[in-house]
């Protein structure tokens, strides 16, 4: 599907009149200018699956940003928006072949990283529940309370539950188990598959963070199913040769001049994999 079938970005010249023709001067720094203009990148074309590729520093995150920024989508984390980000958007242009659907979002590594926090702090909460419980239920078990008022009957029920049960089931009946945490990298790869839903765009900025490389090759056989089959457009910033190697994705060299799509096997990154996987071939033997 495609929601959105370019963008354009301000020229360097452009970039380069506005800060002169800009008389603020307490500031050190007009980001987001400077950053694209000098890359020679003034458009992207999209595809149902788009790929920005570059090294630190290539502006690959700066140019999703302002993407996500003019097309008003959302967000949850907080992001490096300075004072300049209006008068750089009002040299923006989005070329959009359909209206974007509610819920279009940009998924940045910062909220992945929320949201496994917010993982743990929920299951700690929950731990200190159960340890309460089980001397909770020790107290039900010897308790012999009399129902006096209907303000007793749920404490009433507990205590009867106590003596019907076991202590695990006890515990069980009262308090949710554990939300499913697992590791760092199976955490991030569920928050992909339950925020991505279908019929979307989504900008997403380095998701293979935290994921081992089996993960990253899930991650892309899922964000590729959802682009061929389920109705989405998905734009990616990444380092990955995972991601890098998706089937019809249209990938864009950040560190070429002018800024171009390239087959993913001629990008730097990967050739240095390549020489090096080369250098080793004998120990895989």
């Amino acid at each position: 599907m495609l929601y959105l079938s370019g963008f354009s970005f301000p020229s360097q010249q452009e970039e380069a009149l506005f800060c002169l023709n800009e008389r603020r001067t307490c500031f050190d720094s007009f980001y987001p200018f400077g950053i694209l203009g000098p890359r020679e990148l003034t458009e992207l074309e999209f595809a149902p699956l788009t790929v920005l590729y570059g090294g630190n520093g290539s502006g690959k995150t700066t140019a999703l940003n302002v993407i996500a920024e003019a097309l008003g989508l959302e967000r949850s984390s907080l992001y490096n928006r300075s004072n300049f980000f209006p008068n750089y958007l009002e040299l923006c242009q989005a070329q959009l072949q359909k209206p974007l659907p509610q819920g279009s979002a940009i998924i940045t590594s910062d909220d992945v990283f929320d949201h496994m926090l917010k993982l743990r702090a929920l299951n700690q909460g929950i731990d200190q529940g159960r340890e309460e419980l089980f001397q909770q239920y020790w107290e039900d078990r010897s308790s012999d309370m009399r129902l006096l008022s209907l303000e007793d009957y749920q404490e009433f029920r507990r205590q009867a539950l106590a003596r019907r049960s076991s202590q695990s089931r006890y515990v069980r009946q009262l308090l949710s188990g554990n939300i499913r945490e697992g590791s760092n990298g199976e955490s991030a790869f569920r928050y992909f598959t339950q925020r991505i839903t279908e019929n979307r765009l989504y900008l997403l900025d380095e998701p293979e963070n935290s994921l081992s490389p089996s993960l990253q090759m899930e991650l892309a056989r899922f964000l590729a199913d959802s682009a061929r089959f389920y109705g989405c457009q998905l734009l990616i910033a990444t380092h990955s040769p995972f991601l890098l190697a998706m089937e019809q994705a249209h990938v864009y060299d950040l560190d070429s001049r002018p800024v171009r799509i390239r087959p993913w096997t001629e990008l730097e990154n990967i050739r240095t994999y390549h020489s090096f996987f080369q250098d080793h071939e004998a120990d895989f033997h």
